[in-house]
């Protein structure tokens, strides 16, 4: 069965159903989160409430910065739109939610596969992998022949020759990907509740665990309705338009 790989969903609850229904039509039964659950969004309780459920069921989720300032101090670089959704997400999750997040872990190892937020050199470092330089990076600081992480907001796919060349392309939704076992892979999903590629609809993607067989997937879901319940929820304006306009 399908495993469906979803990153940044940001408190989004329309783009997480959204993405959860339309996996779960291509026969997805596992579900891995990779970090960002809360933060930017108005439905940050029902969100986690979501993904609590799901991990019970055998599923996985991993930390996102956005998640660690919940309960530790956030980091200075964190733009102030970002700190005060922060604050707001604080007030509006019971202890149980943020006992949720202080349990999870950095990076997840599941076979040969990692899962992890920002990058598996300094995962609590939370730097971004932008390019191919900080992909061979993240692809020579692993034994794992594919690495799955999120925090970029664009979907993205990486892949090391056994001659040491990093490439990459932009995928396009619906494709089938093989991941060459003769190859190192670095799969970046997209966020599905915050795109910031210039297309509004939610982002993820799914393996094909067996035949190693990736698809990446565009989800269009009411981001005007997100949109609206941000700015009821008193949260920065500009969060509500980069769901409306995908940046």
């Amino acid at each position: 069965m399908p495993i469906a790989l979803m990153a940044d969903v940001h408190a989004n609850l329309e783009a997480l159903e959204s993405c959860l229904v339309h996996a779960r039509e291509r026969d997805a039964q596992r579900f891995v989160f990779l970090g960002d659950h809360v933060g930017y969004g108005a439905d940050p309780g029902a969100v986690l409430e979501t993904i609590m459920g799901l991990v019970e069921r055998g599923s996985l989720a991993v930390l996102g910065n956005h998640d660690a300032a919940i309960f530790e101090p956030p980091r200075r670089e964190m733009q102030p739109e970002a700190l005060r959704a922060i604050e707001w997400t604080r007030r509006h999750l019971n202890r149980e939610q943020v006992e949720f997040l202080t349990r999870l872990p950095l990076q997840v190892e599941d076979g040969a596969r990692l899962y992890v937020h920002a990058n598996p050199w300094a995962p609590r470092g939370w730097e971004y992998i932008h390019g191919p330089r900080e992909a061979e990076r993240s692809l020579r600081a692993t034994p794992h022949s594919q690495t799955f992480c999120g925090h970029v907001h664009e979907p993205a796919l990486y892949h090391r020759t056994s001659a040491g060349r990093v490439t990459s392309f932009r995928p396009v939704p619906g494709a089938r990907i093989p991941l060459v076992a003769s190859r190192r892979w670095l799969v970046l999903p997209g966020s599905v509740g915050q795109p910031r590629d210039g297309i509004p609809a939610a982002s993820y993607a799914l393996l094909e665990p067996r035949s190693n067989v990736l698809s990446f997937h565009r989800v269009p879901y009411d981001f005007e309705a997100a949109a609206r319940k941000v700015r009821a929820a008193g949260l920065p304006a500009h969060l509500s338009t980069r769901l409306e306009i995908g940046v």
